[in-house]
């Protein structure tokens, strides 16, 4: 959206309209002490081209933003067309309100609609909702509609879940029975995935559900369906988390494998990392009616109106806004839906065959650098499971924390440390690489030179 100052005249005439002779006498009422009493300390204006030129003289002092970067760790730098930000400046789009009245606001909701069906065949599960603020919200919130459904309290999460999911699932719960101590970790095995053998022995009664990534923090992908029949065993629930929706292409969806719900971030589907930040949480599950009545935030549904004809509206809403606050099934007060929107433009511009091409080259282009770094003798992989884009290394000889810092010299981001994550302990030098289909021949080749010289 372009902001278009007032001029002179127009300043003027709206003065005169309202009878005030100047913008002084229109303040007039605010005291002098509340008064600054000068211009603001601002730069002069400037021409469009002498903005524009401006705006490129600081971005140069920023040269990490001409960096190849190879990070990832929950957010993913995926090829997002400008097609979809010319769509989402539509006045309808960016300007609408909450879709309260139907009537008014069928654009709206049916982008919703067709968001929440794409998430839906993502996850292959039959329920999903309008979005939620994040991935990290979306895995909390699962862990609370887990425990209304069970009416259980105590979580097991895998430590291969991403950290923040971790932090921000013990947030959601610290007020609640049973506090943070109700959230026990799972450790992991050799290969990186959660410990089923560690896992039989925490599971308990009184377990309301188990959270596992997939693939999970470190970039591997496990057999949900054995996790799945050691869960329901014991009346629990199985819930998935996914940073990398790419990888849901070439990989059986959790829906299928007997996953009870799924949540995931929506960012590498069409928002641009942007520092990290803004992403929009995916959420899916099992369509029973106690799951469909237990859905945090808002979906929308399909229907039609006196005529016969096909509308869309809010089937459901059962949020602190609606209804009395200890029956509300979450304190979400939005979906994220500009964000959505961006995430459902980018899918159908793909088209399911487009999505499954991004899909492969991303695992093309991991597995070229995984065996390039592998070859050369200067790592080794820490875990031994399969892996889509992005997988951990860690190296035999030297410290990650110098090569990294040679390739931030070339120009290279080589990915995120993980003692960032695990200060100490068997982690600490590890590096945890993503690569996408951005990533030309050229960049994984530097990369690999970057980090083996």
């Amino acid at each position: 959206m372009r902001y278009l100052p007032h001029t002179d005249s127009e300043i003027r005439d709206m003065l005169h309209a309202i009878g005030v002779p100047d913008i002084d006498a229109l303040f007039a009422q605010i005291p002098p002490s509340g008064r600054l009493g000068r211009p603001l300390a601002l730069e002069p204006q400037l021409d469009e081209a002498s903005l524009m030129r401006h705006l490129e003289s600081l971005a140069d002092k920023n040269p990490a933003a001409k960096m190849v970067s190879f990070l990832g760790a929950g957010i993913y730098d995926h090829h997002v067309p400008p097609a979809v930000d010319q769509l989402l400046l539509r006045s309808e789009f960016y300007t609408a309100y909450t879709p309260y009245q139907a009537e008014v606001a069928q654009g709206t909701l049916q982008a919703i609609f067709e968001f929440q069906t794409i998430v839906s065949e993502l996850f292959g599960m039959p329920l999903a909702n309008a979005s939620m603020y994040d991935g990290a919200s979306a895995a909390a919130e699962a862990i609370l509609m887990a425990r209304r459904l069970t009416k259980r309290t105590r979580v097991l999460v895998s430590e291969a879940v991403h950290p923040e999911y971790l932090e921000t699932i013990r947030t959601y719960v610290r007020g609640l029975p049973g506090g943070t101590e109700a959230i026990e970790t799972v450790p992991h095995d050799a290969t990186g995935g959660i410990d089923a053998n560690a896992l039989a022995k925490q599971l308990g009664d009184d377990t309301a559900c188990v959270v596992v990534g997939y693939p999970n923090f470190f970039g591997t992908l496990g057999d949900l369906r054995s996790l799945a029949d050691l869960v329901h065993a014991k009346g629990a629930l199985l819930v998935t988390t996914t940073a990398e929706p790419y990888a849901l292409a070439l990989a059986e969806p959790p829906g299928a494998q007997g996953a009870d719900i799924a949540v995931g971030e929506g960012q590498p589907l069409g928002i641009s990392p942007q520092f990290g930040g803004p992403g929009c949480g995916l959420f899916a599950c099992r369509d029973t009616r106690e799951f469909l009545q237990n859905v945090p935030g808002r979906l929308c549904g399909e229907t039609v109106d006196k005529n016969g004809e096909r509308g869309y509206v809010l089937t459901l809403s059962t949020r602190e806004q609606h209804i009395r606050r200890d029956r509300a099934t979450s304190n979400i007060c939005t979906n994220h839906a500009l964000c959505a929107l961006a995430i459902t433009i980018r899918t159908c511009l793909l088209g399911k065959r487009g999505f499954i091409q991004v899909a492969e080259q991303c695992l093309a282009k991991a597995e070229h650098v995984k065996k390039a770094l592998l070859k050369s003798g200067a790592w080794e992989l820490p875990f031994s499971g399969t892996t889509f884009n992005e997988f951990v290394v860690r190296p035999r000889t030297g410290k990650t924390a110098e090569r990294v810092a040679r390739a931030r010299e070339q120009g290279i981001l080589a990915g995120v440390e993980l003692r960032r994550f695990y200060p100490t302990g068997p982690h600490a030098d590890d590096l945890l690489i993503a690569v996408t289909e951005q990533h030309t021949r050229e960049d994984l080749d530097r990369l690999v030179a970057a980090l083996t010289a």
